[in-house]
């Protein structure tokens, strides 16, 4: 395997201005998706790799090549570094065309070089026949178009993109989701997206981390971060709104079931890990784990908890609906589920109405209060 198929590696630390404790890895050919609170410092470390801001201490290795290593002073310019930076507001020159803005990029070459190749980037992101309008005489969508070109222009070690789709509105920026993916896809750089959109973290990132207050707090892929958190901090960052507290009544050692008291309701879930009889836990069980029971369907699969309460609101997100089940009980008590809107047609779902629900034990996480994860184990 030769150097340059190393990717990006990079490790990183710093107490001002924005703390910063983070962790991560990409492949080249991935997109890693940084995801996260506002402050988490995701742009903070964005910038940290490519040499616009320099950590207390670290290493930062991509391609095979060190760019920053604390213990050796050893800290690369971002022109030694050849990142392309797609920034947020595109960061485009005003006074320039959109040919003119992709030459800027393209180090190498008599000037008829260099343009023909940025006339062959803009047209891979297809803004042929407008190389000569300048950035206010182009839409958002099309400014991001001339960022990419440029970025990519530069033939870097690294992409960089921080919320490139922020500035653009929803229907451009389904479209442009398309046309990312494919140009991204024939790329074997390693690639990093800044965004605060889970949807878009889980279209385009083959991986994601997440961050809070510069902390790396869990990585994987979409699906192993977004459906299995490694915490309840992790769930909430993720505004997962079914975390709740309950007691453990009774354990299996042998098939780790477990019994939760939950406000007085039983909840069956599966841990691995052993827990003491009368410790407080918390558990989690993400809203399109929890199952709706039509009207007349048998509650007798083992492995599951039955619950039955009314609908308090329901709220339709084009083909889903988040609904919120008001449970029965002295305490206070609502689950939130996702259902689909032919489920919600066929059983005509509304404010108001009684629902059963099932959750399987197989999707509820356990975790320890105090922070310590207990990750439900799988059937």
């Amino acid at each position: 395997m030769s150097e340059r198929a190393e990717g990006l590696w990079a490790q990183v630390s710093q107490t001002l201005p924005i703390p910063l404790e983070a962790t991560l890895a990409c492949a080249p050919g991935e997109v890693l998706a940084l995801v996260g609170p506002s402050g988490s410092g995701k742009s903070t470390l964005l910038r940290t790799l490519a040499g616009l801001v320099r950590p207390a201490s670290g290493l930062i290795r991509c391609q095979g090549e060190i760019w920053f290593d604390g213990e050796r002073h050893l800290d690369l310019s971002p022109r030694q570094r050849r990142v392309g930076f797609v920034f947020q507001n595109y960061g485009l020159f005003p006074h320039l065309t959109a040919l003119e803005n992709v030459m800027e990029a393209v180090d190498r070459g008599s000037v008829p070089e260099r343009r023909a190749r940025s006339r062959q980037w803009l047209e891979r992101v297809h803004l042929q026949g407008l190389e000569s309008r300048k950035p206010h005489q182009m839409s958002g969508g099309q400014q991001q178009r001339v960022a990419m070109a440029r970025a990519l222009a530069r033939n870097p070690d690294l992409l960089l993109m921080d919320e490139p789709f922020s500035a653009v509105d929803r229907v451009t920026r389904e479209k442009l989701y398309l046309e990312l993916a494919d140009l991204l896809q024939g790329l074997s750089i390693p690639m990093i997206l800044v965004t605060h959109d889970l949807d878009e973290a889980a279209m385009l990132a083959s991986r994601m981390v997440l961050l809070s207050r510069g902390r790396t707090l869990q990585s994987g892929t979409p699906d192993e971060v977004m459906l299995k958190p490694n915490s309840t901090e992790v769930a909430r960052l993720l505004g997962n709104r079914n975390i709740f507290s309950a007691v453990v009544r009774r354990q299996d050692a042998v098939t780790g079931e477990t019994v939760l008291d939950w406000e007085g309701e039983e909840i069956l879930a599966l841990v691995a890990d052993p827990l003491s009889l009368g410790e407080r836990v918390s558990w989690v069980i993400a809203p399109g784990d929890v199952s709706y029971r039509y009207p007349g369907t048998p509650e007798d699969r083992p492995g599951h908890t039955y619950l039955g309460g009314t609908i308090s609101t329901l709220v339709r997100f084009g083909d889903t609906a988040r609904v919120v089940l008001a449970l029965p009980g002295a305490a206070e008590r609502t689950l939130h589920l996702t259902a689909s809107r032919q489920m919600v047609q066929r059983s005509n779902l509304a404010a108001g109405h009684p629902i059963r629900i099932a959750l399987p034990a197989t999707k509820i996480q356990v975790f320890r209060e105090e922070g310590a994860g207990s990750k439900g184990r799988h059937a």
